[in-house]
């Protein structure tokens, strides 16, 4: 899991970086929670989405924002933060010319992060969403919503309330050619306290699905 610093809009960030062994093995990118509520490329949920991309053979990469960690800047409420996740895409993209797919994954902030980032990436193909911030952030810009996916979030998260994605996922879930699948982690926080167990069969079984029939 070598550390690598890459260049992003506004000075170096830092990152993590798995390169897989297998040519042309599709990329994942990894966005963590909100910079200035502690999150950081190391939070648990961003790690776990970051081994399970990581053993299906992806070359994958989780960084820090601007202003976490090593990576330089300060926080610039998404919008640089945006900009800091299309750099990290493209730095991967560099390493990876052969690609063949690529996914993005986010926890919460994160997850708002990627989505934007998706809906300018027409190459984006997949995507995991866990906690989608839908009560405090706008996701009107996913229309349509340009590929399948993965919404997961807490029955019981307390920052996010979960009728918020549920209606999310039925507007993306209405959309035609493509599929938004969504699971409901019962008992599960914002966090995922007591409930990465779970959380972790939800991200496998989904990838192993939507990778054999991609297959």
């Amino acid at each position: 899991m070598p550390e690598v610093i890459f260049n992003g809009p506004e000075g170096r960030l830092e990152g993590r970086y798995h390169h897989s062994k297998k040519p042309g093995a599709p990329i994942a990118l990894i966005l963590h929670p909100h910079p200035q509520f502690g999150g950081t490329m190391n939070n648990k949920v961003v790690y776990a989405l970051y081994q399970a991309f990581t053993k299906r053979g992806f070359s994958t990469l989780r960084f820090n924002f601007r202003g976490v960690g090593r990576s330089q800047s300060t926080f610039d409420n998404g919008q640089g933060e945006m900009s800091d996740a299309a750099a990290a895409l493209d730095w991967m993209q560099a390493h990876n010319p052969n690609a063949q797919g690529c996914w993005i994954a986010g926890f919460s902030f994160g997850a708002w992060i990627s989505m934007q980032l998706m809906m300018r990436r027409p190459e984006i193909s997949g995507f995991i969403s866990v906690a989608p911030p839908a009560s405090q952030h706008d996701f009107s810009f996913l229309a349509p919503c340009p590929a399948s996916g993965i919404l997961i979030h807490g029955e019981r998260d307390e920052i996010v309330p979960v009728d918020s994605v549920d209606k999310l996922a039925a507007k993306l879930k209405s959309q035609k050619n493509i599929t938004v699948d969504y699971e409901v982690v019962k008992g599960g926080d914002h966090f995922f306290g007591d409930h990465m167990d779970q959380l972790n069969k939800i991200v496998e079984a989904y990838l192993d699905k939507a990778l054999t029939q991609a297959a």
